[in-house]
């Protein structure tokens, strides 16, 4: 009788782990899904947006100075931002995240 009691509690608890395995697959995709994912869209057009910038465009860099790109050196991944008039800052292509004639930015 005492044998076939402890049988059943390891099919209990065989089933029970399986659950528990269960549970946290559904935890990651979720997490996927909610998290990862969007931000990978939100990167992916960022990266867009820094492909497809010409001289003349108007920009919002990383440390939210607005500006005007005045010439892009692709040897060195960089753009030449004209902050104000007769003023211009060299600032890597990653940080450039917005377009500023959009009013808001999307960064």
């Amino acid at each position: 009788m005492t044998s076939l009691f402890l049988a059943a509690q390891a099919a209990q608890g065989g089933a029970g782990f399986g659950g528990m395995i269960f549970m946290l697959v559904a935890i990651f995709v979720i997490m996927y899904f909610f998290m990862v994912r969007p931000q990978q869209k939100r990167q992916k057009k960022i990266r867009e947006f820094q492909n497809s910038l010409s001289d003349g465009s108007k920009v919002v860099t990383g440390g939210g100075i607005y500006g005007t790109v005045k010439r892009i050196d692709q040897a060195k991944n960089t753009i030449d931002v004209e902050v104000a008039h007769g003023v211009v800052i060299t600032v890597d292509k990653g940080y450039v995240f917005a377009d500023a004639s959009q009013g808001q930015p999307n960064a």
